[in-house]
C-alpha cells in the first residue's frame, strides 16, 4: 500500500484546484462576454488571447529567477493575490456597465502574471514537498485537479453567463482565488540554502543553455512550442465559428470546451496505466499524436458542422496532451537540479506558453482576413508539424525515467 502524500503537498494540491478553477472561469467567461455583449469577433478574440498571454513571454524568466531565490510559497501566495485582485476589480467594471475589450485585455493581463508566477514556482516546489519516487504520482494528483477545473469552468462560466449574468460567473471566480491564497498561506515550505547573489541575467542564461543542450528537454521545448501556437491559433477562431457557423449558444460552447476538461481528467487517471505499459519515451509521444486526431476532428465540422464532433475533438485535446503534461513534467524535474528548478520551469513557460500570443495574434489575422474555418485548418497543420518534431527525436529511445541529476 502507497503511504500517502504529504500534508504540504496536499494543501499546494487544493490550492491549485482553486486557482485552476478560477482561472478556467473567467477565461471561458470572458470570450463569451465579449462576443454576446461587446459583438466582438475573431480579430477582438484574437487581440484579447494575445494580451492575455504576454505575460508568459515577458515575465516567466524573472519570476523563474524569483522562484530559485526567494521563498517559492510566498511567490505564489503573491501572485495568485494579484489575480483575485484583478477579478474583483472585472466584476466591479461589470456591475458599473463600464466593461469594454481595452479593460477586458488589462486585466486579462494582470490575471495571466498572477496565474505565471504561480506556474513556475508549483513545479519547482514539488521536489521539496514529495520524494523522488511519487514525483510522477504528485504531479498527476496536480493535473488530475487542473483537470477538474478545466471540466467544470466552461461549462458553469457558460451556464452562469446564459442564465444569471457575467457578474455571477465573475464572483464565483474571485471567491475561488481568494480560497486558494487562503491555503498557499497554510503551507509550511522547507527553508532552502541561501540564493546566489550572481546577476540575474547570469541564472536566465545557464537556465536556457542547460535547457537548449539537452537532448532530452529540447525537442519537448520545440514540440510544446509549436503545440501552443497551434492550440491559439484554434482558439482563437472556435467561439466565433461554434456560435456563427455550427449555431451553438452560450451553454453549449461551454459544454464542447468543458470535455477539453473531461478528456483531462481521463488523461491524467490513465497516466499510470500508460507508464506502466509502455517505454516513458513512447508514453510522452502520445500526447502530440492524439492531438492530431483531434485536431483533424475539429476540421472534419467544415464538412459536418456537428456541436458532438467539436465535442470529441476538445476531448482528445484535453486526453492526449494530459499524457504528455505529467509524463515530460516528470521528465524535466528528474533530470533538473533542485536549485535550477524555478528556472527551467521558467524556461518552458517562456517558450511554450509564451508562444500563445503568437499562436492567438495568428489566429486573429486568419479568421478576420480569411474566416473562422482558416483558423481550424491552419491549426491541423500546426498540430502536424509538432507531433513530426517529437516522432523524431530520441525520446522514443527512453525506456524509462533517467537518474536525478546531482
Amino acid at each position: 500500500m502507497k503511504a500517502p502524500l504529504p500534508r504540504p503537498f496536499v494543501h499546494l494540491a487544493w490550492s491549485n484546484l482553486a486557482a485552476q478553477s478560477a482561472e478556467q472561469l473567467s477565461l471561458a467567461a470572458v470570450p463569451l462576454v465579449a462576443v454576446l455583449v461587446l459583438g466582438a469577433g475573431p480579430g477582438e478574440i484574437g487581440f484579447l488571447a494575445a494580451i492575455q498571454t504576454l505575460p508568459f513571454l515577458l515575465l516567466s524568466m524573472p519570476l523563474g529567477v524569483l522562484a530559485d531565490r526567494m521563498s517559492r510559497q510566498r511567490l505564489m501566495v503573491a501572485s495568485e493575490g494579484l489575480r483575485a485582485a484583478s477579478l474583483l476589480v472585472l466584476l466591479a467594471l461589470v456591475l458599473a456597465s463600464r466593461l469594454g475589450i481595452g479593460w477586458l485585455a488589462v486585466l486579462g493581463f494582470l490575471g495571466a502574471v498572477g496565474t505565471v508566477g504561480f506556474s513556475v514556482a508549483a513545479p519547482a516546489l514539488v521536489p521539496a514537498l514529495v520524494p523522488r519516487d511519487a514525483l510522477a504520482e504528485a504531479n498527476g494528483r496536480l493535473e488530475l485537479a487542473r483537470s477538474a477545473a478545466f471540466t467544470a469552468g466552461p461549462a458553469l462560466a457558460g451556464a452562469l453567463v446564459a442564465w444569471a449574468g457575467a457578474p455571477t460567473a465573475f464572483v464565483l471566480a474571485a471567491v475561488l482565488s481568494m480560497s486558494a491564497v487562503g491555503l498557499l498561506l497554510r503551507l509550511a515550505e522547507a527553508p532552502r540554502p541561501a540564493a546566489s547573489q550572481r546577476h540575474p541575467l547570469l541564472d536566465v542564461r545557464d537556465g536556457a543553455r542547460f535547457v537548449w543542450q539537452h537532448e532530452l528537454l529540447r525537442p519537448m521545448l520545440m514540440t510544446g512550442a509549436v503545440f501552443n501556437i497551434s492550440w491559439f491559433v484554434l482558439q482563437a477562431g472556435y467561439v466565433p465559428y461554434a456560435v456563427r457557423v455550427l449555431g451553438l449558444g452560450a451553454q453549449a460552447v461551454g459544454f464542447t470546451l468543458a470535455m477539453y476538461g473531461a478528456g483531462m481528467v481521463s488523461g491524467a487517471l490513465l497516466t499510470s496505466r500508460v507508464v506502466a505499459r509502455l517505454p516513458f519515451g513512447r508514453a510522452i509521444q502520445i500526447g502530440p499524436a492524439v492531438a492530431v486526431v483531434a485536431a483533424a476532428a475539429m476540421a472534419a465540422t467544415l464538412l459536418v458542422p456537428a456541436a458532438s464532433l467539436a465535442a470529441l475533438s476538445f476531448f482528445l485535446f484535453g486526453a492526449g496532451p494530459m499524457v504528455w503534461t505529467i509524463t515530460t513534467t516528470t521528465l524535466r524535474q528528474s533530470v533538473t537540479a533542485g536549485a535550477m528548478l524555478g528556472r527551467v520551469s521558467a524556461v518552458f513557460l517562456t517558450v511554450n506558453a509564451g508562444a500563445r500570443p503568437i499562436g492567438a495574434a495568428l489566429g486573429g489575422a486568419v479568421g478576420a482576413a480569411w474566416g473562422e474555418p482558416a483558423c481550424l485548418l491552419l491549426a491541423l497543420a500546426g498540430f502536424v508539424l509538432q507531433a513530426g518534431i517529437i516522432f523524431a527525436s530520441r525520446i522514443a529511445g527512453l525506456h524509462r525515467l533517467p537518474v536525478a541529476a546531482a
